[in-house]
């Protein structure tokens, strides 16, 4: 998903050390081997955590779980499934806020939180 397999396990290993996590209590809190993990974070590792693995990492070491999934090139499993319920329209809507700024897309974000509390949902 735009960056490199080795940069999401750089940043997991830099984020882990910065909370004092040993390879091994780390893998151990997330489920994972230390051998594995250690993989990951060499960029080794022939294929990316999972992205409920991730979303537990990100947990664990305080960090948004949406960012850390992006930054391991998976995807949540709720947004897939959005995606896949609505194909055309999922896409396109993403494709047309593409540009947007991350201010603009929190107010958008906002907007249809508040439309749908208020019971508009289309």
């Amino acid at each position: 998903m735009g960056q490199p397999r080795g940069h999401f396990g750089s940043m997991l290993r830099e984020r882990r050390i910065a909370k004092g996590y040993s390879l091994r209590k780390f893998a151990e809190a997330v489920d994972v081997s230390p051998t594995y993990l250690s993989l990951v974070e060499t960029g080794k590792a022939e294929y990316p955590p999972s992205a409920e693995r991730v979303r537990k990492m990100a947990e664990v070491l305080g960090e948004s779980p949406d960012e850390w999934i992006a930054l391991a090139g998976r995807m949540p499993k709720d947004v897939e499934q959005i995606i896949l319920n609505k194909p055309e329209a999922m896409p396109a809507l993403l494709r047309a806020a593409k540009g947007l700024s991350a201010e603009r897309l929190k107010k958008l974000t906002e907007q249809i939180e508040r439309e749908n509390r208020e019971g508009k949902r289309t």
